[in-house]
């Protein structure tokens, strides 16, 4: 496929967004492909293992609902900018340089994180169901991944992902069932009951949602608007089929990763151990232990198809970041940049971020730990990420200074570098209860608007207070998440009030625009749609904005 879609001269736009105007099928597709990762898959089934009944519903539901509540936001992001390559390139527009590497670094992060952990989804698969080591697995399917998305870039991931995702869902439906009834059928459920804790065979355990459910609502939320690979699909499809698009990426992943986090819960049943303790092996042993050579295919299928969709779209998110925001932006300048130049950095950063993402996998990390702990880190982001979409005062200071107050304070909690005993406990259990009035009045705003917002917020917050302070701080991967809402989002809030910023989002339309001009569609639009040289609106830090490229 990517053969047949290659062109000799590839377009630098085309390279990130192919062209902001892919269809509703194909966007479906690799909406769904990419939020599939082969990482979600096991993290699911690990839950499934570790909680029993209800942790694959709070591991895959929550994750379903997120990608339906951020689609009023993509809608919005959409509309102010609608031929940005980034959201870092986007928040360049809005703020200025510094907002922009802050967002481009996390993104960096993220998507090597996210990169890894396919790897190490990967190797664990090949070591398991077949001769070659884990190390030898790692490099075979970063090799795979990189050889077909290096020349095409963003335009082989997307079409691409339309192949996979039909082979992966045809894959599920086949193996879940075929693994039940192989493993006993109803009688596993009734044989099985002993090995489990009253926690795991309670479908409303506590345990299951404060130590995933939770953790996870935020941060998969963070993960939506955080994430560039996300953000690249929705600068790509056409602006008229985004809802859609997310709609049908939501019943897709839920009933996937529910699905095939139900292969924990019975390997839990039937007493399993994970080979080497390791929880990544559960889903291929479960596979090798009852699945014969065809359905073993079926299953190397679903696993590649899935591990290989998202490192796909985190190697163009990646190489995307590097073109437009630190070679366009940043290095060249946007008046300067070279198409050439531009494609040149982007396969570069693709084999620099393939090398770097096995010298990682190497050390065989928790997938689940990974996936908790960049979710969480993008929760820094969210609240300033949104407002500057929506709230004319926010400032590039008020931005910069919450996200890095933030971090600065979630990296501790997260890791629980202090005690929490005493007072120190109640001041981040506060925190963190106004963490959780944060995400779900977010939640809120999307759909219905500020004022609905804040009724939510501040009924979460009244609601959940007498329960929460005084042992939340117990959580740390949750309590993390929540302090590093509500830290941004106070900080963001109470310097954007002393602000006399009223910024025009217009200029953000203008400020974005295509770095390639040689497509005859994008010389006939520059025609009509002039540059402006009156643009000389400055930052809040007096940072010179980008001028018009359009």
């Amino acid at each position: 496929m990517s053969i047949a879609i290659s062109r000799k001269k590839e377009n630098a736009d085309g390279y990130m967004t192919a062209g902001n105007k892919i269809g509703f099928g194909i966007s479906a597709a690799s909406m769904t492909a990419t939020w599939i990762w082969a990482s979600s898959m096991y993290a699911s089934a690990t839950s499934g293992y570790t909680y029993g009944i209800s942790g694959p519903i709070h591991y895959g539901l929550w994750g379903a609902l997120m990608i339906l509540l951020i689609y009023p936001f993509g809608r919005r992001i959409r509309k102010v900018a609608p031929r940005a390559h980034t959201m870092a390139e986007v928040m360049h527009a809005r703020h200025g340089r510094s907002s922009q590497l802050m967002l481009a670094g996390s993104n960096v992060l993220g998507s090597l994180i996210s990169l890894t952990s396919n790897f190490i989804a990967g190797g664990a698969l090949v070591s398991m169901l077949s001769p070659f080591s884990f190390g030898q697995g790692i490099l075979i399917i970063a090799a795979g991944v990189l050889l077909y998305t290096l020349w095409s870039g963003f335009r082989a991931s997307v079409l691409t992902d339309f192949a996979q995702v039909i082979a992966m869902l045809g894959a599920v439906v086949i193996i879940i069932p075929a693994v039940f009834f192989l493993a006993g059928g109803p009688s596993m459920f009734v044989e099985g009951a002993k090995n489990l804790t009253p926690q795991q065979g309670d479908f409303f355990s506590s345990d299951a949602f404060l130590n995933q459910g939770a953790p996870y609502i935020a941060a998969v939320l963070a993960y939506a608007i955080g994430n560039q690979t996300i953000a690249q699909r929705l600068f790509a499809v056409r602006e008229d089929l985004i809802k859609r698009t997310f709609v049908t990426a939501t019943v897709g992943y839920g009933a996937t990763i529910i699905g095939i986090g139900m292969l924990g819960v019975m390997a839990l049943y039937l007493g399993i151990e994970p080979i080497d303790g390791d929880p990544n092996n559960l889903i291929p042993q479960i596979a090798a232990t009852f699945l014969g050579p065809v359905l073993l295919c079926l299953f190397f299928i679903m696993i590649i198809g899935s591990l290989a969709s998202t490192a796909d779209s985190d190697l163009a998110a990646l190489s995307s970041i590097m073109m437009a925001d630190v070679y366009g932006q940043n290095i060249a300048g946007t008046k300067n940049a070279n198409p050439q130049t531009m494609l040149l950095v982007g396969r570069i950063t693709m084999i620099v971020a393939t090398g770097a993402a096995l010298f990682f996998a190497s050390g065989q990390m928790n997938i689940l730990d990974l996936l908790v702990f960049v979710g969480a880190l993008w929760g820094a982001l969210v609240f300033p990420v949104i407002a500057s979409f929506y709230w004319k005062k926010v400032t590039n200071l008020a931005f910069s200074a919450s996200v890095l107050t933030a971090l600065a304070v979630f990296i501790p909690v997260r890791f629980e570098w202090f005690s929490m005993a005493g007072a120190t406990g109640i001041i981040f259990d506060v925190l963190s209860v106004i963490g959780i009035g944060i995400v779900l009045g977010l939640m809120a705003f999307g759909f219905f608007g500020k004022r609905v917002a804040l009724i939510v917020a501040g009924v979460a917050i009244v609601a959940s207070a007498p329960f929460a302070i005084g042992f939340l701080h117990d959580y740390a991967v949750l309590s993390g998440s929540l302090v590093a809402y509500s830290v941004s989002t106070i900080v963001c809030t109470a310097l954007s009030f002393r602000s006399k910023m009223n910024f025009d989002f217009d200029l953000i339309k203008q400020r974005t625009g295509d770095f390639d001009t040689e497509n005859p569609e994008d010389a006939l639009l520059d025609t009509v749609t002039p540059t402006s040289s009156a643009d000389n609106t400055t930052d809040s830090d007096d940072e010179s904005a980008d001028q018009a490229r359009r």
